[in-house]
């Protein structure tokens, strides 16, 4: 790989960053009253506040038993009241996305999301020119050229909604139209007419979509960058939320510029990614929608575990409902989605690893922010939350450290103009057990070579009249 060949003391490319990040008072070090006003009014603090806060006790949510932000409840009971009273619950059909949007607003503003100050719009811009020049020695996917924002919490919510809603919405229909109704027996013979004229799947698509806002919203507290869960949310667009890094440096003590470059150069890679294999983000959607095709929500089974729990214990019914006493048992065929989107999602969080790696040699805190971001995954960071709360899927983080080292093998070998190669195509990436069993994925490129061989030559024997006839 060529060397960074900006290591000229007297033109460093960090040192100069660095130095307008300081003439722009984007320095969480300064002491003097302007700046120490500045952090007291700075948002940075909230980025980690969970969705129940204010004047919600997160406690007495637990004793309900129930797995929403109270907040939402009183709507979700009267949208169930006009179902049940026949206004209008017939006429709804599915999520009510634009509600879902509204109310993950409405989640977003109880906690802090001021506006980008103008000094950390330009310090992310600069951050993103000097990714850039990092990058380009450490991939060979150019740059995008697509100009750099800084967003904050609604801004990012406005943004990617759209994208959110073409993943979720195949997993939402799924889930609430193929409601299984109980045997008829089971229910009283009133309550059987109103769920036949279908007030059970519109009760799920309120809970579904609640349970979509409230997942936003919590997420709008942890995302960095318009990336973050490993794809663009916002075709064409790039972005920063650099509203909350002061409070992460604070917490991982590495300095706010620092990480602001760190980031920069992890969004600039996955943009790179996605905008030279346009098929990945398409594979994505396709997996999440397979998924989807086979979601199928028994309420005999769910009345069945019902039959065993105490309702009157909150304990109880807290401990089935996050137990999965709700969620739909997986098919054969969900099995091969779920692995397959894990597998990629997987390779795609290795990958930008080894890049952004690669590519911050120069920074001093990139070990630690490398060490966060590794953290952050197997403990549960936003890809992970959203796709187990939403679309169902528990994602496996070891995955993702196999990966890492599979690219940094394979680059060892290859080069790393062979290593960015491999995502031309699907089929030319590893699969999940060739992650796994070291030399697997090599074995059967050596393989596949040795048939195309063979081809070759019984061709030409062919075209040179060798055959006997």
């Amino acid at each position: 790989m060529a060397e960074n060949s900006n290591n000229n003391p007297q033109n460093d490319p960090l040192e100069e960053f660095l130095k307008k990040l300081r003439e722009q008072g984007f320095d969480p070090a300064a002491e003097n009253a302007a700046d120490a006003q500045a952090a007291a009014n700075n948002p940075f603090s909230g980025m980690f506040s969970l969705p129940l806060d204010g004047n919600i006790d997160p406690e007495e949510l637990k004793n309900m038993g129930l797995p929403f932000d109270p907040s939402m409840l009183q709507g979700m009971f009267s949208q169930m009241q006009a179902m049940f009273s026949g206004q209008g619950g017939a006429a709804e059909k599915g999520v009510n996305w634009s509600q879902v949007k509204e109310q993950t607003r409405q989640l977003i503003s109880r906690g802090s999301d001021p506006s980008v100050p103008t000094n950390l719009e330009y310090a992310a811009v600069d951050a993103a020119n000097l990714a850039d020049l990092w990058l380009d020695t450490a991939t060979v996917f150019e740059r995008h050229n697509i100009p750099l924002e800084a967003w904050g919490k609604t801004e990012w919510l406005d943004a990617s909604f759209s994208s959110w809603r073409t993943m979720i919405e195949p997993v939402a229909a799924e889930v609430t139209e193929s409601m299984v109704m109980p045997m008829p027996g089971d229910v009283p013979p009133e309550m059987a007419q109103i769920l036949n004229n279908g007030v059970l799947n519109n009760i799920g698509a309120t809970i579904f979509g609640a349970q979509t806002a409230q997942a936003l919203a919590g997420l709008a507290d942890e995302v960095y960058t318009s990336t973050d869960i490993g794809f663009p949310l916002a075709p064409g667009r790039t972005a920063l939320l650099p509203n909350g890094y002061a409070q992460l440096s604070e917490e991982i003590e590495v300095p706010a510029q620092e990480i602001l470059l760190y980031l920069a150069v992890r969004e600039a890679a996955l943009v790179r990614l996605h905008r030279h294999t346009p098929w990945l983000l398409e594979d994505i959607n396709a997996l999440v929608a397979r998924y989807a095709r086979g979601i199928r929500v028994d309420m005999n089974r769910i009345q069945d575990s019902m039959s065993t729990l105490d309702v009157h214990s909150p304990e109880e019914m807290q401990e089935a409902l996050e137990g999965g006493m709700l969620n739909p048992q997986r098919t054969e065929d969900q099995e091969l989605a779920v692995a397959r989107l894990e597998t990629l999602l997987a390779l795609i969080e290795g990958w930008v690893s080894l890049v952004t790696e690669q590519a911050t040699r120069n920074l001093p805190g990139s070990a630690k922010m490398a060490e966060m971001m590794t953290r952050r995954r197997i403990e549960g960071g936003p890809a992970e939350q959203v796709f187990a709360n939403l679309v169902g899927l528990e994602m496996r983080p070891r995955l993702v450290r196999e990966a890492q080292e599979f690219w940094r093998n394979f680059e060892e070998n290859h080069g790393y103009e062979a290593r960015d190669g491999l995502w031309a195509a699907p089929e030319t990436l590893p699969t999940a057990d060739e992650l796994e069993t070291p030399g697997a994925y090599a074995a059967r490129v050596a393989s596949q070579q040795v048939s195309d061989d063979d081809f070759d030559s019984e061709l030409q024997k062919l075209l040179d009249g060798g055959f006997e006839s």
